[in-house]
């Protein structure tokens, strides 16, 4: 088993919790797998607003999830696998390939925040890259971008 205290992670937020008592937004690990030649698939959960009270409009959840794709692979090339919108439209899941670190997580996903900022438009939102390319809102993104950035230090305080 990892230590993923170690890593910087809560041990007590792994795994599946009760969304009553969750305080968005946060990143937090939600499990990690180790494969029997020693890679790690490590799941994250991003999330963005509160569970059961809050929702992102399918505009902001699909162009947020456009801007995060090229941010991470922009970032996290050899680490990134995954990342996609949850059904309830709070937040995302992020799926990377042995990179578990807290500290790193953290950084990366602060850095495409204030990048999302500075962009004039939403990464793959035309005809030939994305299957509903008018479908999209760059200034929500900004918005939602700003907001979690106001709130990065709470990022870890996930109960």
């Amino acid at each position: 088993m990892l230590d993923v205290q170690e890593l910087g992670w809560d041990p007590k937020t792994l795994g599946e919790l009760d969304h009553q008592i969750l305080k968005a937004p946060y990143v937090r690990l939600s499990s990690c797998t180790k494969g029997k030649h020693g890679d790690v698939v490590y799941f994250y959960d991003l999330r963005a607003t509160q569970p059961n009270k809050d929702y992102m409009s399918t505009r902001l959840l699909h162009s947020f999830e456009h801007l995060l794709l090229a941010g991470f692979r922009k970032h996290m090339e050899k680490q990134f696998i995954c990342v996609a919108p949850m059904g309830c439209q709070t937040g995302f899941y992020l799926i990377l390939l042995n990179e578990g670190n807290a500290g790193t997580v953290h950084a990366v996903y602060e850095t495409i925040l204030k990048e999302i900022l500075a962009l004039e438009a939403v990464p793959y939102a035309s005809v030939d890259c994305c299957g509903q390319a008018d479908h999209h809102d760059l200034a929500a993104s900004q918005q939602l971008a700003s907001q979690l950035l106001e709130q990065k230090a709470t990022w870890r305080e996930i109960v």
